[in-house]
């Protein structure tokens, strides 16, 4: 009864890894075809900023999963306990790195106010300085969501302009409204935009904007997460159990 036991978990967490080491796989495979394709989607991938990071991060997640299912299939089919027991720690790791992570979003989840956000904004923001960081990461954002500072333009009005930014008033450029939401997008009227006229420019601030669009992935995430969670803590204690049972 015993070795019937054992050698029905053994299926199951291949079977269980097998998948793991497909999506894998699919992951890996997607994410190096959008970095290097040639035909072209390459370069709408590289002009969105969010859409790259998300590439190199489908990538990392990719290798990472198959990896895992590598390690579980391997060790579950051929009963090796070197390999289980790589694979245990592996997912140990994962399993506390992600509970750490929960833990410190918990924790730190008051700097994800709109007060916090406006005032490092006021305090850092240096307008279309692209070799400082945060105000190259800050227009990235405003125009790939086409919204303009944390409340909107207004935000702006207390930030020092650059020497040579005379025609800029209180707007930055990045709040302009474009053809296409990308660095390479042409203005629809940017000198109407920074001299101040509404109508040529993203009113809406960014808080509201990515909230929006996230809110409805935000609780997603949450439960997926939950269940990664669940997954994890199952396959350590299939995998123990087989090491255990493995003579």
């Amino acid at each position: 009864m015993e070795g019937d036991c054992l050698s029905c978990m053994k299926y199951l967490m291949f079977l269980f890894n097998f998948f793991i080491f497909l999506g894998g796989a699919c992951l890996l495979g997607l994410g190096i075809w959008v970095i290097v394709d040639p035909t072209g989607f390459r370069e709408i991938v590289a002009a969105n900023p969010l859409l790259f990071t998300g590439a190199y991060i489908m990538l990392a997640m990719g290798a990472m999963l198959f990896l895992l299912g590598f390690l579980g299939c391997c060790g579950a089919i051929r009963e090796n306990k070197c390999l289980l027991l790589f694979f245990f720690m592996f997912i140990l790791l994962i399993f506390l790195a992600e509970l750490s992570a929960a833990i410190l979003a918990f924790i730190f989840r008051e700097n994800l106010t709109r007060e916090f956000f406006t005032k490092e904004l006021k305090k850092h923001y240096r307008r279309n300085n692209d070799t400082d960081v945060f105000s190259s990461t800050w227009n990235s954002v405003m125009i790939t969501f086409a919204c303009c500072g944390v409340n909107g333009p207004e935000d702006f009005e207390d930030i020092r302009h650059l020497p040579y930014s005379s025609l800029e008033k209180a707007t930055p450029e990045a709040c302009c409204q474009r053809e296409l939401q990308s660095q390479e997008g042409m203005f629809v009227n940017k000198e109407a935009c920074l001299e101040g006229i509404e109508r040529f420019q993203n009113r809406q601030g960014c808080y509201t904007v990515i909230l929006n669009s996230f809110e409805m992935y935000v609780y997603l995430a949450g439960a997926l997460a939950i269940g990664v969670l669940a997954i994890e803590l199952f396959a350590m204690i299939f995998a123990m159990c087989l090491f255990r049972g493995i003579q």
